[in-house]
């Protein structure tokens, strides 16, 4: 968690409206108020899967006496446009960085109750002041990660190049016998930001020769693609029906501890994505109470600690550390080395220029 930090000073400060503490105040003000602990009602929570510790789910309910309903979205895009137009019936989300900022600027995210959360002190200091969320006023961390590639070096071999070619080189996969057993993430941002990587170029590059040749990367790699998967590609990949897989650090370790070969995970030399996804309550939620607890449940230190613990992504709760398993701490695949930091970029708000990744990615799938 301690190298995070580098990061924050390379992000410019993302637009957002309503950061002033008079706008705070008042926005805050148009939301039923909640007291730690409250609860309103049974919780509908949607969030990526194989993201949430079953186990306490059910602590929850136990504790509070209601029930979770928990759906889930393969991507922040699919999320927002299931809950943008209102009345989703959802509590609380798990948007990406990113995200966070746009949920913002569409007032589609209320402010966090400090009284209804008081746990959020837990979170370390350098999670507490996001580019995308200034103050941490809307949002609450929840855990944090990178994006890469997963691959089975059962059938690869130790000497596979750490290069986003074995996802989009037509030789690379040719010489490790990749064709048709590659998946891509089906998120917009992160596969059109991966090409973008490879080509050399920020995975937020608002230029549009460069998101072309982006693209033509992507399409190119189509006939060599088994699926555009952001569910169950760690699972693709060990029980065989795929060879290299784009996807979360997190999922890839918990998945490769069920499979019978050898496998590795890695962000490709060329860079790859560092992200930190939120809790946040939906400007909307029938249960705002109930989300707000649920959001303080996943802060408290050792629930915080469960949570890293379970999918062995990093937490961003200072709290959770002194709970947090010895292998997990020491797993620089979950907590980075600081020359793997160095190559990673945020996923920004690019504002009116995200529909065109949408649209590359969609056109590149044909």
């Amino acid at each position: 968690m301690t190298r995070w930090i580098r990061f924050v000073a390379v992000l410019s400060v993302l637009a957002v409206v309503g950061t002033g503490c008079g706008d705070d105040e008042e926005s805050a003000a148009a939301f039923k108020q909640c007291k730690a602990g409250e609860v309103d009602g049974d919780l509908a929570f949607f969030n990526w899967s194989e993201y949430m510790d079953p186990d306490l789910i059910i602590a929850f309910e136990e504790a509070h006496g209601v029930t979770v309903t928990e759906d889930f979205y393969p991507s922040n895009e699919e999320m927002f446009a299931k809950v943008e137009i209102g009345g989703s019936g959802y509590d609380l989300i798990i948007p990406s960085d990113y995200m966070v900022s746009i949920l913002i600027e569409e007032a589609m995210i209320q402010p966090v109750q400090a009284a209804a959360v008081p746990n959020k002190s837990n979170i370390a200091p350098k999670f507490a002041n996001p580019p995308y969320d200034p103050g941490a006023v809307y949002s609450a961390a929840y855990q944090w990660g990178t994006t890469g590639v997963g691959v089975d070096l059962g059938v690869t071999g130790e000497d596979v190049p750490h290069s986003w070619a074995l996802l989009f080189d037509a030789e690379t996969a040719e010489t490790y016998g990749l064709s048709g057993a590659i998946t891509l993430l089906d998120d917009p941002r992160e596969t059109m930001g991966a090409a973008l990587k490879y080509l050399g170029y920020s995975l937020n590059s608002t230029s549009a020769d460069e998101l072309a040749e982006a693209e033509a990367v992507v399409a190119d790699a189509i006939g060599r693609v088994a699926a555009f998967d952001s569910d169950q590609y760690d699972e693709l990949l060990v029980t065989g029906e795929s060879v290299v897989g784009h996807g979360y650090s997190g999922n890839f370790l918990w998945s490769f501890e069920e499979g019978e070969s050898d496998y590795d995970y890695f962000v490709p030399d060329e860079g790859g994505t560092i992200w930190v996804d939120n809790m946040a309550v939906l400007s909307d939620a029938p249960h705002p109470c109930t989300a707000f607890a649920l959001m303080n449940f996943l802060l408290d230190a050792e629930n915080g600690a469960q949570l890293t613990n379970y999918n062995w992504y990093a937490s961003p709760n200072a709290a959770s550390e002194a709970f947090i398993d010895a292998e997990v701490l020491e797993n620089t695949i979950i907590y980075p080395d600081p020359a793997l930091m160095e190559r990673l970029e945020f996923i920004e708000d690019t504002g009116d220029y995200e529909i065109n990744f949408t649209d590359a990615l969609t056109r590149a799938r044909g």
